[in-house]
């Protein structure tokens, strides 16, 4: 027997085995499942060292052993190569991506004076925005600034400043395509060589794509975008297009997963346009204070002392079913890459 989060009870289709339920003896219950038959947006918190990158490496396996959905997991500190190793039970299908390329025109203007941290109303700023409108390669940006009648010094502030986005080696005309991202596998986007301005480029870029692929019809699959250390995205250039997923994605069909150490740096839309929070240990007032302020009105006491204090166990809110589950995180069937190294072990 098992309960299915984000269903209403009528429904089927497919689902995933995220955990069981966590009895109050501690053993573990029924099982308990997640809904991928429609798209979600699922928020998973917790302080570092208590689960929440596994949390998110059990989804990404469920999601590939799944049919007619396509996860792609944004990698910004290298740990989810692993998902290509050995399985056990049923194989994982997994590949990974570390040389990702973003097509230029993915950003709008906006955001590449954003990324490159000039002014839009500044010199060099309202060069790039000019610029960025009518080209494709950075190679054309920057003959198109430099053909300008402008002032030398704002020309050559904003041609440096696409040399430095060019050394990122990030940027093509064609970008990584649509259909390498969703073969149904799981797919891993490994962006930890990066700096945190072309990390923000690529999820950018990867949102970007996944909700016009859906919005045109170029794909049938129901990408789920799978994000760690998602704070650094909501701080950064990424901001608005993984916000347009929380508040429209389920629209076109675009799920998004984010998961986070500091609930506190995420918008507040980012939590209250959940419809799954999964939980596991907080102790940082302002993180608390954060999920507090996100508290259903169907929870009948404070979110914070409802959460659990070992590692692996979670606090489940499903706002479709408006119900709040204790749960056990199922062990992961690949290796887990992000526990952290140690001096005994050498």
């Amino acid at each position: 027997m098992s309960f299915v989060i984000g269903r209403a009870d009528s429904a089927t289709g497919q689902t995933g085995q995220i955990g069981t339920y966590r009895a109050r003896d501690g053993s573990d219950g029924a099982q308990l499942c997640l809904d991928f038959d429609s798209p979600h947006a699922v928020s998973i918190v917790g302080k570092r060292g208590y689960g929440k990158s596994y949390t998110l490496g059990v989804l990404a396996e469920e999601l590939s052993r799944s049919h007619g959905v396509a996860p792609i997991v944004l990698d910004p500190i290298g740990v989810f190569s692993t998902l290509t190793e050995s399985a056990t039970g049923k194989p994982v299908p997994a590949t990974v991506i570390d040389t990702p390329v973003v097509s230029p025109d993915k950003l709008g203007p906006r955001s590449w004076c954003s990324l490159l941290g000039l002014p839009p109303d500044g010199g060099p700023g309202s060069l790039i925005w000019q610029a960025t409108q009518h080209t494709s390669t950075i190679t054309e940006m920057q003959a198109r600034i430099e053909a300008t009648d402008t002032r030398e010094v704002d020309r050559r502030a904003a041609t440096n400043h696409l040399d430095l986005a060019d050394s990122w080696d990030i940027f093509g005309r064609d970008g990584t395509d649509v259909g390498t991202l969703t073969t149904g596998a799981v797919t891993v986007v490994d962006v930890s060589g990066l700096d945190i301005a072309p990390m923000n480029a690529v999820a950018h870029a990867l949102a970007e794509t996944l909700y016009r692929a859906r919005l045109d019809g170029t794909i049938e699959v129901f990408p789920w975008l799978l994000v760690d250390e998602a704070h650094v995205f909501f701080e950064g250039v990424a901001a608005a297009s993984l916000r347009r997923l929380l508040t429209r994605g389920r629209a076109p069909g675009v799920s998004l997963v984010f998961a986070t150490q500091r609930p506190s740096a995420v918008p507040a839309v980012g939590v209250s346009q959940a419809d799954i929070l999964i939980s596991h240990r907080l102790t940082s007032q302002k993180d608390l204070d954060a999920l507090r302020a996100a508290r259903p009105s169907y929870l009948d006491r404070s979110l914070p002392d409802r959460l659990p204090t070992a590692p692996g166990d979670v606090v489940v809110i499903d706002d479709t079913t408006e119900s709040v589950h204790a749960a056990r995180i199922r062990e992961r069937a690949t290796p887990h890459g992000g526990t952290s190294p140690r001096v005994c072990d050498q």
